[in-house]
């Protein structure tokens, strides 16, 4: 081993929060970075890594979560893993990095611990990504491999799981950061104007370009390109998106001059490419360049756990006078939401617009509940041309009764709509 003067030494000189740690998980020493960034005012020397990060009373892997130190001590290699730290600003994501220090007997006796805070989970409370759901960390953590590098990312999840704000948060952990963030909604470009919109055109290149344009490709340049929903790109576009992403260059439509372009590129879709790619509506080259590093992004039914962290901090982003009680998180907890987050938002909107004090009992978010359920359930309505009556504030007879329906039928809707 080396000596471990020396050792403790040089980490105490290092710029990133490290720990020293034995293999019976006692911190014996840390730097001061990590003092500053993770300390509580209290010597950590002769306490317990799990205690001190993560306030458990046993080791992480006796927690429910992976423990570095544990797994170094089976494997004999260096670990990493993205835990979830308590810090004195609050919960805090961190990117680990163990590495076993090798005795002189052949064991491993000390453990030494880098940690780096990620931008993308920098504060879970803020506007950045939210979650401790296993589901959720998984992809976190994969997200922290991916998100230093330049390789092309696809991001591929349901509708309303959050695509984007994941897009940013690579954008802000890559060394790109500082560089444009320019988005694509593929949806929304005419198939006549998406080369001049992507690449842009030169003055008299088609009826109306009375001036050069520089097209988003251009003005993402140093930065990201985020393609949203690429698989409704048209297959004309794909081959020169191929063409760019390979070689990185470019044409304006109306030039003959080829530009290079430094952009990184990250894609998302709800759709599967690769049955696009068998049905002839998605060129494979184009699938396999898009999907170096895959990254699935988990609906809300495979991690209900953040359910109601999320919706408390969509209200205090948007309606910081109002709360939920403890009774309507319980009740949103059980809710399926096949919407994902982008119903969570309007449902917590609703409710508290409806609430006449700012507090959202569990009777609101019931009544939020049936009318989004009625509004989106199969099934024969009072009339195809009038909307259901507000039910706000009546017992469930008494909704069925105003809706025009028995109790049965309201339960069975809300049991349809419940459904993943």
């Amino acid at each position: 081993m080396p000596d471990p003067t020396a050792l403790l030494a040089f980490i105490d000189a290092l710029p990133d929060p490290h720990i020293v740690c034995d293999a019976g998980y006692r911190i014996v020493h840390a730097n001061r970075a990590y003092l500053d960034r993770f300390g509580d005012g209290r010597d950590v020397r002769g306490r317990f890594c799990y205690e001190v990060s993560h306030h458990y009373p046993r080791p992480c892997n006796r927690c429910g979560e992976s423990c570095p130190l544990s797994d170094s001590l089976a494997s004999g290699k260096r670990e990493r893993v993205v835990h979830l730290h308590h810090t004195p600003r609050g919960e805090e994501y961190v990117d680990i990095a163990l590495t076993p220090i090798p005795g002189d007997d052949g064991g491993y006796r000390y453990f030494v611990e880098r940690m780096s805070p990620l931008a993308a989970g920098r504060d879970i409370q803020g506007d950045g990504l939210i979650g401790r759901s296993p589901a959720f960390r998984h992809m976190l953590e994969r997200l922290a491999r991916v998100a230093p590098s330049d390789e092309t990312v696809l991001l591929q999840g349901a509708s309303g799981t959050g695509k984007e704000l994941v897009a940013k948060a690579l954008h802000a952990a890559s060394r790109r950061a500082e560089k444009p963030f320019v988005t694509v909604d593929c949806t929304g470009l005419p198939e006549n104007l998406i080369d001049s919109e992507l690449f842009g055109h030169e003055k008299g290149a088609f009826t109306g370009a009375v001036l050069r344009q520089t097209g988003l490709v251009e003005a993402a340049n140093g930065g990201t390109l985020f393609l949203d929903e690429i698989g409704d790109m048209p297959l004309a576009m794909q081959s020169k998106l191929l063409r760019l992403l390979e070689t990185g260059t470019y044409r304006r439509l109306g030039s003959t001059e080829w530009r290079r372009a430094d952009v990184r590129i990250v894609s998302a879709t709800h759709h599967l490419l690769a049955r696009r790619v068998e049905e002839g509506r998605f060129r494979a080259d184009l699938y396999y360049r898009l999907s170096t590093f895959p990254l699935y992004l988990p609906p809300l039914s495979e991690r209900r756990e953040d359910i109601p962290l999320l919706a408390e901090a969509l209200l205090a982003r948007s309606h910081p006078d109002c709360r939920f009680s403890p009774a309507a998180l319980a009740r949103l907890t059980s809710h399926a939401f096949p919407g994902n987050i982008r119903e969570l938002r309007n449902i917590a909107t609703r409710c508290c617009l409806l609430s006449g004090n700012g507090l959202i009992d569990e009777a609101l978010i019931d009544e939020a509940l049936i009318e989004e359920a009625l509004s989106s359930a199969p099934g024969p309505r009072r009339d195809s041309d009038t909307p259901p009556p507000p039910t706000t504030g009546l017992k469930r007879s008494e909704q069925a009764r105003a809706l025009g329906i028995s109790e049965r039928t309201l339960y069975r809707r809300l049991k349809q709509a419940a459904q993943p």
